[in-house]
């Protein structure tokens, strides 16, 4: 499986994909810094919520195989800004989360806003429900 990298608000899902992904138990913890897991990175929200932590993703980034954007439906503003893939030399893909807690609306709008930051590719989750994670799964270990 390729290395994967999530990037995304606090509360937007990264932990819980990592700990899908990696087969272990589902708990919620804050993540306080980079996690390392055997197939994927976990950073924390701040780093994309303050732009002078955009480094710090570029550079964690560089241990990565794919990027991932993770997109919460359920937020109601848009923080992904548009082009916003182009500072990573790599494949970006979108993943938008919570996909079962939200109208079809909502999602179109999430899926909007994810294509505008410049993902190849968009991946419609719900981690606790179990819907998508496979389809995910097979696209990283296939990558």
């Amino acid at each position: 499986m390729s290395r994967v990298i999530f990037i995304g608000k606090t509360g937007s899902g990264k932990t819980t994909l990592c700990q899908k992904l990696n087969e272990l138990e589902i708990k919620y913890k804050k993540t306080q810094s980079v996690e390392i897991y055997d197939n994927s990175i976990d950073t924390p929200g701040e780093y994309l919520e303050n732009r002078n932590l955009y480094s710090a993703l570029i550079v964690t980034a560089a241990d990565a195989d794919i990027i991932a954007l993770v997109y919460d439906s359920t937020e109601d503003e848009g923080y992904f800004a548009p082009g916003f893939a182009s500072m990573f030399c790599k494949d970006v893909i979108g993943i938008i989360t919570k996909i079962n807690k939200v109208s079809k609306n909502r999602i179109e709008i999430a899926e909007d806003r994810i294509k505008q930051a410049g993902v190849s590719r968009i991946f419609k989750v719900d981690t606790l429900d179990d819907v998508g994670v496979e389809e995910l799964s097979n696209y990283l270990k296939a990558f």
